[in-house]
């Protein structure tokens, strides 16, 4: 080729004339021959891109699918030779020989770093040569992932902030979070810096007191790396939970004369440091025993009806539970109201009253009564009426034929009667 450009370049043949194609159309035969060894479409050489992780090993192929024993080559972006044949001009030791034959020359690159990134040139000496590229792209796991919380310690009910940090990556990270099992939304933003980029996501949480000793995830979706997350765990301070319960009688009636006993179970984070009883709208008896969460009354009578409580509280806040005692008579064999001891805030849950269920009652039958009076009278307003036309003197006749003759022309004289049906 080199020889025949040497003569076009001097001039034509004697006796040949010189034939050359337009300039415009030289121009773009000369670009698809360009474009043709570029891609290598039509052509033996077959490549494919490569991806690999910082660090790790990436392997280039360039093979020929129909040998002619050809030369083959491999080249580095900067359009250096790593390997002619078997042999090696490039002096980087990191490159080294896989598989070398007619058919195919195989190298492999340790410790990629993104300096390595680019296009990598398999050319075949043939006539015309052709070449092919291959692409390696370097991918860069985060180098460090972090959960910073606003506040170490939260109280119920409060609105904390966390974020998730995933540094010098490539590509960008997609951040995930997690409470426990339950996937959350936060908000994430990219910083570049020349190559490498890091996520920062923030996520928004209103704790309450289920959400204490959960952990909060930070799982990164990568392509270079898999499972990495870190987590952290909440600490979340709640009011006391009180809860009553009836240690004596166990079970059957709370019967005057005979002893009742009440303990109380108080619950929270920091746990409760104050315990108290008292008795709802009144003073408490001078005969009940407290001692500690316990409440001891050991001889029971009618003036100890009313509603106790128990009070708890430490430094968020205050709660309580009541307990509704009635006493019964000794002779009485009812079984009791269930007594609803439940935790509750200031001023707020007392213990339902069954005595509103009899007055639900009553009201329903009140009701039903009143609709069926209002029915009553109006079926007795809206009764159906019709009239009769008999004849006049028909009734004080003597006999059959004396009636017949005072009923004549009686139908046009005759009084119009009503009767009524109900």
């Amino acid at each position: 080729m080199a020889g025949r450009a040497q003569r076009s370049a001097a001039g034509p043949a004697p006796g040949l004339p010189l034939l050359l194609p337009p300039p415009p159309l030289l121009l773009l035969l000369l670009a698809a021959a360009a474009a043709l060894i570029r891609t290598g479409d039509g052509q033996n050489l077959v490549t494919e891109d490569v991806t690999v992780v910082e660090g790790d090993v990436a392997t280039i192929s360039c093979r020929v699918k129909n040998s002619d024993d050809s030369v083959i080559q491999l080249l580095n972006p900067n359009r250096q030779t790593i390997y002619f044949r078997d042999f090696r001009p490039l002096k980087d030791s990191r490159f080294q020989l896989v598989n070398f034959s007619n058919s195919e020359l195989r190298v492999s690159l340790t410790n990629v770093s993104i300096s390595d990134e680019g296009r990598y040139f398999c050319q075949l000496y043939t006539d015309p040569p052709q070449e092919i590229y291959t692409t390696i792209t370097v991918l860069v796991p985060p180098r460090n992932l972090v959960i910073d919380i606003q506040k170490e310690t939260a109280v119920e009910g409060e609105e904390i902030e966390l974020n998730c940090t995933a540094m010098a990556s490539r590509p960008a990270t997609t951040i995930r979070w997690f409470k426990g099992n339950k996937e959350l939304t936060g908000k994430s933003e990219v910083e570049q810096w020349s190559d490498m980029y890091t996520v920062t996501s923030q996520l928004l949480l209103k704790v309450g007191r289920e959400d204490d000793g959960v952990p909060v995830i930070c799982l990164v979706d990568h392509p270079a790396v898999k499972d990495l997350q870190t987590q952290r765990y909440l600490e979340v301070m709640y009011k006391p939970q009180v809860r009553v319960s009836q240690n004596y009688p166990v079970q059957g009636l709370t019967r005057e004369g005979e002893p009742l006993e009440l303990s109380c179970a108080a619950f929270g984070k920091p746990q409760p440091t104050d315990m108290r009883w008292l008795r709802v709208d009144d003073e408490m008896p001078q005969h009940v025993v407290v001692s500690g969460s316990n409440l001891l009354i050991s001889n029971l009578n009618k003036t100890d009806n009313g509603t106790y409580r128990c009070e708890a509280s430490n430094a968020v806040g205050k709660s309580h539970a009541d307990y509704m005692l009635f006493v019964y008579d000794t002779t009485a064999t009812t079984e009791p109201a269930v007594h609803d001891s439940r935790a509750g805030e200031e001023g707020a849950i007392r213990s339902v009253d069954h005595a509103v269920v009899g007055g639900v009652v009553a009201v329903v039958v009140f009701a039903m009564l009143c609709l069926l009076i209002i029915l009553g009278r109006y079926f007795a307003r809206h009764k159906g009426t019709y009239f009769t036309h008999e004849a006049k003197g028909a009734d004080d006749a003597a006999d059959a034929d004396t009636a017949i003759i005072n009923a004549e022309g009686g139908q046009n004289n005759s009084e119009e009667k009503k009767e009524y049906f109900i």
